[in-house]
């Protein structure tokens, strides 16, 4: 009984994501490509070792530090956005804020988010929000800069890890 039960739930549940991928595929698509990538940044965050959050390959470049308080600063603001709410405000991270004070707020950052993009339907795709600098945009844009973001700054993560002879964790699938 207890088994028929687990499978009639499994069911219901699978079958209320379903209908809300086909009524909101934009952001269901954006949804998955979000948490995939979340995914591979928290990993890769913890996976540097904390002395080599300054390093970085060339004196132009920024150090592996700064493209996570950047992601940080970035999913606060777009996701802020996405939430209806403006720009959203990052927690002040020192410009050379170690490791263990990143990575937490790093998964905060991911955590506002999930929580935006759960709130999130392609119905409000179009309406105009405050972007950046107060340009007045679709709320589109913002989603696709979320999740163009987090591809391109997990390159350079993944790029780093690679240079500095560890394997990144989209590559250890």
């Amino acid at each position: 009984m207890k088994i028929a039960l687990g499978v009639v739930v499994l069911a219901a549940a699978w079958a209320c994501a379903l209908a809300q991928e086909a009524s909101n595929p934009v952001v269901a698509s954006a949804r998955e490509i979000f948490q995939r990538q979340a995914g591979y940044i928290v990993a890769a965050a913890e996976q540097m070792p904390a002395g080599k959050y300054d390093y970085h390959p060339t004196p132009e470049q920024w150090t592996y530090g700064k493209i996570v308080s950047h992601v940080i600063q970035a999913n606060f603001g777009v996701c802020g956005m996405l939430a209806g709410d403006g720009p959203g405000k990052a927690p002040m991270i020192a410009e050379a804020a170690p490791k263990d004070k990143l990575v937490p707020i790093l998964k905060q950052s991911f955590d506002t988010c999930q929580k935006a993009l759960d709130g999130l339907k392609d119905s409000s795709l179009g309406d105009t929000i405050t972007y950046f600098r107060g340009a007045k945009k679709p709320r589109a844009r913002a989603l696709v800069e979320l999740t163009d973001d987090l591809e391109d700054h997990y390159s350079q993560m993944a790029s780093y890890l690679r240079m500095n002879r560890m394997v990144p964790p989209s590559a250890k699938k």
